[in-house]
C-alpha cells in the first residue's frame, strides 16, 4: 500500500569516525585512494539502509562521497586555484573562512557525481534524490578573481550544474535538489538574478527538481544569526512568490523549532513542499509525537498531496547517533500523521 507522505532528508548526513573527522563542516578524510573510495561506499550504503529502515521514501546517499556540499562539486572543475586561498565572508559575512579562488575560465570536463548517483540507484528501489549546490550559493562560497562579478560567475556555474544534473537524471535519479542557503542571506539578489541562474541550472531536466532554502546548519554561527532575526523569520516571504512562478517542482524549507510563520507556505500554492519537521541541532532529538505535531501544523497550510516531511537542513555537523535517532523519529512521526488523517 502506497504511503500518503514520502518523507526524506534535506541532504547531508554525518560521516562516521572511521571515514572522516566528525561533527565538522569541512572534515578531513581519514584515508586516501581506493581504501577511501570503499569506505565512502560503505558509509553511503549504511545511510541508505538507515533511511529505508526509518521509513523514508525518497532516499539520498547522504553526501558521503563529498567533503562539503559545495566543495565536493568544485573539486574537479578547471579554473579554480585550490592553492590560492582567499579569506572571505560567507552568507553575507555571517562567518569567515579561507576558500579557493577562481582565476581562469570554469570548465567541467566530465561528470562529477555520476558514479555516486549510480551507486545510490543500485542500492535502493525507492525514489532517489541527489543534491547539488545552487549557483548563487557556489558563488558565495568561492572567491572570484576572473569574472566581472558574482552574478556572471554564478551563471557560468549554472551551465555546469545543468550539464551535471542531466547526467544524474540519466543515471536514474528521481529528484535533483539544488541547495541555495545563500537565498536567505541575499534576498534582493536572489530575486534579481539568483532565480535566473537557477532556471539555467534546471533547464531541460527530465526528473523532478527542488530548491532547498534553509537558515543553515546547526552550527554556532548560524544559531547566533538566528537570534538576531526577531520573533518572526519572514525571509521566505520575499522569496516564495518568485519561486512559485519558477519552473522548480519542489521547495524545501525550514520549519521545526523555527520562528518561520507557517502561513508563508501558502505563498507556494503550485509547488510540492518539503517541510522541515525535524531540526538539525545536535542537542535536541525529536520524539515521533513532535514530528507528528509539526506535520499536522503544516497541513493547515499545505494540502496532503503536496507535503513532503523532511529535515530542516543537512545534518553533517552532528553526531551519527543523533542523526540516526532523528531519522527514526522522522519516519515514526510521519507514520503517526498518516494514521491520523487516513
Amino acid at each position: 500500500m502506497a504511503k500518503i507522505f514520502k518523507a526524506t532528508t534535506a541532504g547531508s548526513l554525518p560521516k562516521p569516525n572511521w571515514l572522516a573527522e566528525t561533527e565538522k563542516l569541512w572534515p578531513a578524510w581519514k584515508d586516501s585512494g581506493e581504501t577511501l573510495t570503499e569506505k565512502k561506499k560503505k558509509s553511503a550504503a549504511m545511510w541508505i539502509d538507515v533511511q529505508e529502515q526509518s521509513g523514508l521514501e525518497i532516499i539520498s546517499e547522504g553526501e558521503q562521497f563529498r567533503i562539503h556540499f559545495v566543495h565536493g562539486f568544485l573539486e574537479t572543475i578547471e579554473g579554480i586555484n585550490w592553492d590560492k586561498k582567499t579569506q572571505m565572508g560567507i552568507r553575507n559575512d555571517r562567518y569567515v573562512v579561507e576558500v579557493p579562488t577562481v582565476t581562469e575560465p570554469l570548465i567541467k570536463s566530465g561528470s562529477i557525481h555520476v558514479e555516486e548517483a549510480k551507486f545510490l540507484r543500485s542500492k535502493s528501489k525507492k525514489l532517489t534524490k541527489f543534491t547539488l549546490p545552487g549557483p548563487m550559493t557556489i558563488s558565495d562560497t568561492i572567491a572570484n578573481e576572473f569574472y566581472a562579478d558574482k552574478k556572471t560567475m554564478a551563471m557560468e556555474f549554472a551551465k555546469l550544474l545543468n550539464d551535471e544534473a542531466k547526467t544524474l537524471c540519466d543515471a536514474g535519479i528521481d529528484v535533483i535538489q539544488f541547495d541555495e542557503p545563500a537565498f536567505n542571506s541575499f534576498l534582493e539578489e536572489s530575486i534579481e538574478w539568483g532565480m535566473d541562474a537557477l532556471e539555467v541550472a534546471i533547464k531541460g531536466l527530465d526528473c523532478k527538481t527542488a530548491i532547498h532554502i534553509c537558515y543553515g546548519y546547526g552550527i554556532e554561527e548560524n544559531l547566533n544569526w538566528k537570534k538576531t532575526l526577531g520573533d518572526q523569520w519572514r525571509q521566505y516571504e520575499n522569496l516564495f512568490p518568485a519561486i512559485n512562478q519558477s519552473n522548480i517542482n519542489q521547495v524545501s524549507l525550514e520549519f521545526a523549532g523555527s520562528r518561520v510563520p507557517p502561513q508563508l507556505m501558502r505563498l507556494l500554492p503550485d509547488k510540492e513542499i518539503m517541510v522541515g519537521v525535524v531540526s538539525v541541532v545536535g542537542d535536541h532529538i525529536e520524539t515521533s509525537e513532535e514530528v507528528e505535531k509539526n506535520i499536522m501544523a503544516a497541513l493547515a497550510h499545505v494540502e496532503v498531496e503536496r507535503l513532503i516531511p523532511s529535515t530542516n537542513c543537512g545534518m553533517a555537523p552532528i553526531s551519527v547517533d543523533v542523526a540516526k535517532q532523528k531519522l527514526k523519529a522522522l519516519g515514526e512521526g510521519t507514520e503517526r500523521a498518516e494514521k491520523r488523517i487516513s
